[in-house]
């Protein structure tokens, strides 16, 4: 299997033992979960803000997107991390902004007990690459 690691400035850097993303066998790519951080100061966005926070994570996923050569047209899987679920619709709203429903990836979306840095959203994603 070939790899290659994907990083870019203009998305948050790993703050533990990971990259940004991940190309498998040249057409997998799979994107680690991105929460709301500015990736020039590293300061979260949108302190108790859900929409604010989902707008962050999703421009955190998309210079990464972009990094790779893929686009949220090539996303054919994405899960959803939320501190509280009662968020999910003002999440939802940002999300269908970048997916329309009619092609939109197969998706999970769940609560967990507590994110990175106490953020309110996290979302990954796995792209498959044009050839």
């Amino acid at each position: 299997m070939s790899k290659q690691i994907i990083r870019t400035d203009k998305a948050p850097a790993p703050v533990g033992p990971y990259n940004q993303a991940v190309i498998a066998t040249g057409k997998m790519l799979f994107v680690a979960g991105q929460i709301p951080l500015n990736p020039t100061n590293g300061e979260i966005v949108g302190a108790d803000d859900i929409t604010a926070q989902t707008e962050q994570v999703m421009k955190n996923m998309g210079a990464i997107l972009t990094e790779a050569g893929a686009s949220w047209e090539d996303v054919v899987k994405t899960s959803v991390f939320l501190s509280d679920l009662t968020n999910f619709g003002a999440m939802n709203t940002v999300y269908a902004q970048y997916f329309p429903e009619k092609t939109a990836p197969s998706r999970a979306c769940v609560e967990v007990a507590r994110l990175p840095k106490d953020v309110l959203v996290e979302i990954e994603c796995i792209a498959v690459l044009s050839e």
